[in-house]
């Protein structure tokens, strides 16, 4: 009894007397963070699904070119916003989650592929299959306010918990370790070390979004095979179909196979980039089904790219680094996609031209 007592109170040279207890204001300072951080998220997935709703209809209804590019906005707004806001909310869980979130992802553009490739082969306007499409924004929320629980410390162990130690750090720090959501505390100066030491898989990750974009944005139009019984728009469908297969399963694929040199994917995305637009120049490619096999490898790539760089961040970063290193680093697909989207659709105007 004596030894329990004494995990509990000290007692002083006075027998009976005993010191005052421990101050609860650290449980206190936790339980405001809990609450500012749950506040925090909800505005953000609350205007995610709205947007994504809001492009849903706005392309639907559209009849201008100008009101399709502002649902494309809107769902672009929904679809970054998301990916930042679930991909910063994995610090507080197990690594496990990344690979997860990274399928799920990827099993949703594949998705989204199939159903509007499916029912409009079906028979269904685009109009009506867009429409279709508005209960996936509910189910995001209901699935966030429903379905996930609340985060609580979490220990990787087994095999992460090796690999993690076995990792050099992306940052050096003597500073003990914190628990996940104190990035919000970090120094601009921190966050910018934090950032250089991201780069190593940043600068990747971006050629290979602008690798795999430009091919997407700039040359799967030109991609054209006439003796197949695929009409134009049926290839393009296709070709976005296959693309996000590769994706969803690369993405899926982190269980058994882990890649920590993403360089070498960047290398082989800019490969594909260079040979299908050798093909649009020349037109060496004697069937689409050769298109098929490199679309669907190009998407093989990507996401492997996206899976094992957020899974590699997740290893080598610090507790208090965590959340802000996962938000940086979703600037990466973004600029990727941007900066092909500047190169590739005058080129895209430039090879019609041509032809």
């Amino acid at each position: 009894m004596g030894g329990c007592a004494g995990s509990r109170r000290r007692f002083s040279d006075s027998e009976g007397e005993e010191t005052v207890p421990e101050p609860r204001l650290p449980l206190l300072d936790h339980q405001g963070a809990h609450w500012k951080n749950a506040v925090g998220f909800c505005p953000r997935v609350l205007v995610s699904g709205i947007c994504a709703a809001g492009s849903f209809v706005l392309v639907a209804f559209s009849h201008s070119v100008g009101t399709s590019l502002c649902g494309v906005v809107f769902a672009s707004i929904s679809s970054g916003l998301g990916e930042v806001t679930f991909l910063s909310l994995t610090a507080f869980y197990p690594r496990a989650v990344i690979s997860w979130w990274s399928s799920g992802t990827g099993g949703a553009g594949l998705l989204g592929a199939l159903s509007y490739l499916g029912l409009t082969q079906a028979g269904l306007s685009p109009q009506q299959t867009l429409l279709s499409m508005l209960g996936i924004p509910a189910l995001l929320l209901a699935s966030y306010f429903l379905l996930l629980t609340s985060p609580e410390a979490q220990d990787p162990g087994g095999e992460e918990e090796a690999e993690s130690a076995a990792r050099q750090p992306l940052i050096r720090t003597e500073a003990p370790e914190s628990k996940p959501g104190s990035s919000s505390s970090l120094s601009l100066r921190e966050r910018w070390t934090v950032f250089k030491g991201l780069l190593w898989y940043i600068v990747p990750l971006v050629v290979v979004y602008f690798a795999e974009y430009f091919i997407n944005q700039g040359l799967f139009e030109l991609l054209f095979f006439r003796n197949t019984s695929l009409s134009h728009a049926q290839q393009y469908r296709w070709y976005q179909m296959l693309y996000q297969a590769g994706v969803f399963a690369s993405r899926s694929s982190l269980r058994c196979c882990r890649i920590r040199f993403t360089w070498a994917l960047a290398l082989l995305q800019c490969l594909n980039l260079v040979f299908l637009l050798a093909d649009v120049w020349f037109g060496f490619l004697p069937s689409i089904y050769l298109v098929f096999l490199i679309i669907l490898y190009e998407g093989l790539l990507g996401g492997a790219a996206y899976v094992n760089t957020f899974h590699n961040i997740a290893l080598e970063t610090s507790d208090e680094h965590r959340e802000f290193a996962m938000a940086a680093t979703c600037i990466s697909d973004t600029l990727g996609i941007s900066l092909s989207g500047l190169l590739a659709l005058p080129l895209h105007d430039f090879l019609c031209q041509l032809s």
